[in-house]
């Protein structure tokens, strides 16, 4: 670290949920690349519970011991006076933003027929509203930048998942969250492009705290061999989407394991029938027949045979 010859060298990044799993392993690469990082987590427990500043204190130690540099933040992402805070602590301790990877998040897993109300509104609450407020106010520093002709070069990486794509048992409200951000990641791109900034999202399977306890067969540490659950997997990608180099890079969603990078192809139009009138309802199920038999098969929800 610190040699100043990384592909994010001299670029300041926010990092929400930085503390463990992904998040830390993407605070070391970006480190590690010549990135100032601003290491953000409140320590909460999986389900959203208690604080512990200590968990980022010790990824800014890591990050500085191997010569980076990095401070912790301790903003709440869900406050939108704390997340226009984080972005004036990474200008005041470093003079620039460049990028903002939105990965804190939580998970209430229960089958909907038992899902509650306050479950519900506390994965919405994280998920959405955690993206909404930073993003928001990283946005408002941008284009302010852009207007006074200074090229912001900036970057929205945001973290979907496969559960929001395809969804998962279990995970009715997880789901929606993660789907509706992979949505605010398309208009954000779409949008944001005018002012000199990116807006792309992931979708990565590694072992963290939430997979750990969801897939624990299948994120059991590897002894020998190329570990592919390890988060320091899907570390490089992040780090190159929040480099220089990713600016001709937007709207994307990205599905990372292990050592594959897969790019996510989208709700596209399927097979169709048009028949230039207005349907009889009686005929409207042999037309849905007929679609069901030429469309491409859909990826099954997880947890599903």
């Amino acid at each position: 670290m610190g040699t100043g010859k990384g592909i994010c060298d001299g670029r300041t990044v926010i990092i929400t949920g930085a503390a463990g799993g992904l998040g830390r392993a993407y605070a070391l690469a970006f480190g590690a690349e010549g990135a100032n990082v601003v290491v953000n987590d409140i320590g909460t427990s999986l389900g959203g519970d208690g604080r512990d500043t200590s968990a980022a204190d010790r990824v800014v130690d890591e990050i500085k011991a191997a010569g980076g540099n990095a401070i912790a933040n301790y903003e709440d992402i869900t406050d939108w006076d704390a997340a226009g805070r984080m972005v004036e602590a990474a200008l005041a301790a470093f003079g620039d933003l460049h990028v903002i990877v939105n990965n804190a998040g939580i998970v209430r897993d229960r089958m909907f027929v038992s899902a509650t109300l306050d479950e519900w509104d506390a994965t919405m609450h994280v998920h959405l509203r955690g993206h909404f407020c930073l993003a928001r106010h990283a946005v408002n520093y941008w284009r302010a930048k852009q207007k006074e002709g200074r090229d912001p070069d900036a970057r929205i990486i945001n973290t979907s998942s496969g559960a929001g794509l395809q969804g998962s048992i279990a995970q009715a409200a997880y789901s929606t969250a993660k789907g509706g951000i992979a949505a605010l990641t398309l208009v954000q791109a779409a949008e944001l492009g005018r002012y000199g900034i990116t807006a792309n999202a992931l979708a990565p399977s590694a072992r963290t705290r939430m997979t750990e306890g969801a897939f624990a067969e299948k994120m059991k540490t590897v002894e020998d061999g190329f570990d592919v659950m390890d988060p320091a997997n899907v570390a490089p990608t992040v780090v190159w989407l929040g480099s220089g180099q990713s600016a001709h890079v937007s709207g994307c969603v990205f599905e990372l394991e292990g050592g594959k990078i897969m790019l996510e192809d989208g709700w596209r139009e399927g097979p169709f029938v048009n028949q230039d009138a207005r349907w009889n309802p009686a005929e409207v199920g042999d037309a849905v027949d007929k679609l069901l038999s030429e469309r491409v098969p859909p990826r099954k929800v997880w947890g599903t045979a």
